[in-house]
């Protein structure tokens, strides 16, 4: 049994991690030991070793490869680790930062459609949120504010201030360098006057 099963067992001892597959318990088990200092952080030593540690299995999942892994709750929650948050660590500052964002918004939609938010331990639902919080849909940012506003917490305050920047500019301003895109002259003041740089 991994640390995060461990750690999440319900009353009954059952975690969740029973029926998804070892790698996919690995990276849940990684990411729990972490913990939140970590997943938002910019760390570059700490983007080296989950980089080191995952590329390849990043690699699978962002070809479909692991695709079986959405069956489960936890297996979901894996794949959107691998999707969603291990491209904006091991790729941070390049354009395949948000290569696999689409994948994740998809494995997303289909969990919460399964109903898998709530089958897996609190801590963990923020992640079955943030591909829609990560884009540049103003659709999709309504959908991140609707799941904040379900799962509570701070994210709520978080998503409703991505949701601001995609409806006053319609993408990310802070993504222009990295993406190729002109800065228009209203983004570029924004980011000066210390708005959102991701």
């Amino acid at each position: 049994m991994t640390m995060a099963a461990i750690l999440i067992q319900d009353r009954a001892g059952s975690s969740g991690l029973e029926n998804v597959p070892h790698e996919a318990a690995e990276v849940i088990d990684f990411w729990w030991l972490v913990g939140p200092t970590a997943w938002f952080a910019k760390d570059t030593e700490f983007d080296r070793v989950f980089r080191d540690r995952f590329l390849p299995l990043h690699e699978a999942a962002a070809r479909g490869d692991c695709d079986g892994w959405a069956a489960t709750p936890y297996g979901a929650l894996a794949l959107l680790v691998l999707l969603d948050q291990f491209p904006r660590n091991a790729f941070r500052g390049t354009p395949r930062m948000y290569a696999t964002d689409e994948r994740a918004r998809r494995l997303a939609a289909g969990a919460i459609d399964a109903e898998f938010l709530h089958e897996v331990h609190p801590t963990w639902r923020v992640f079955f949120t943030l591909p829609f919080a990560h884009s540049e849909s103003l659709a999709d940012q309504d959908r991140s504010v609707a799941l904040a506003g379900e799962t509570g917490g701070p994210s709520l305050e978080r998503a409703e201030h991505h949701r601001d920047i995609i409806r006053r500019f319609g993408r990310f301003p802070h993504r222009n360098p990295i993406l190729g895109r002109a800065m228009r002259p209203e983004e570029q003041c924004f980011l000066d006057e210390g708005g959102f740089a991701g």
